[in-house]
């Protein structure tokens, strides 16, 4: 097992936590979230799989932190490439690339199949993790309707229908049936047209990069 150098021994746990979620990462590309299993985890991670457990207890609270992790980037990159600035059509175009692509670099089951593998409890964990990425979705949608770009809308049942979207495509993109553009595209033309958003504007914004 390679050794870890660090100052500290917090400073080692921490190295030594972000190498087990880097494996987990690396590990999703190739299995998907529901067939790794710890000792996968472990023997990617360079470490025993009873050190694995002395940082996580088990399965649901390493996918838990796991989520954490993704959310925390996810919503970082959408701070740096979703400037306040942009119109709210791209912005939201921008969201829908953003979780597609990250469906691709992360493979997971669907929400039940999850919920189901992982308890209750931690299903619920799991949720309130991901809950920024809806706010976030939300704040576009309103910023859409203050400036009168999007039509009025329930903003919270508007935003989960455009993340149902984004789900419906899982499946396909991960199967090779269809491909992120074209993912890309269906979703954020659909959203933004029911939006009332022009089908000039939708187009444009599904093509932007």
């Amino acid at each position: 097992m390679p050794k870890i150098s660090a100052p500290t021994i917090a400073a080692h746990r921490a190295q030594v936590r972000e190498r087990i979620l880097d494996a987990v990462a690396s590990l999703t590309r190739d299995q998907g979230i529901d067939e790794i299993s710890m000792t996968d985890v472990a023997s990617a991670a360079g470490i025993t799989r009873t050190a694995l457990y002395n940082y996580f207890p088990d399965k649901p609270a390493l996918l838990l932190a796991f989520t954490e992790q993704v959310t925390v980037n996810f919503m970082r990159r959408c701070e740096a490439d979703l400037p306040a600035g942009a119109s709210a059509a791209r912005r939201l175009a921008g969201f829908v690339r953003f979780q597609l692509e990250g469906i691709i670099e992360h493979p997971h089951p669907a929400a039940a199949e999850l919920g189901a593998s992982l308890g209750p409890h931690a299903y619920q964990a799991l949720a309130d993790h991901v809950a920024p990425m809806q706010r976030l979705l939300v704040e576009i949608v309103r910023e859409g309707t203050d400036s009168k770009e999007f039509d009025e809308v329930a903003l919270e049942p508007t935003a989960k229908l455009v993340l149902a979207l984004i789900g419906a495509q899982r499946l396909p993109l991960l199967r090779g049936e269809t491909a992120l553009p074209e993912a890309h595209a269906l979703v954020t033309v659909f959203a933004l047209r029911a939006l009332g958003v022009t089908r000039e504007t939708a187009l444009e914004a599904s093509r932007d990069e």
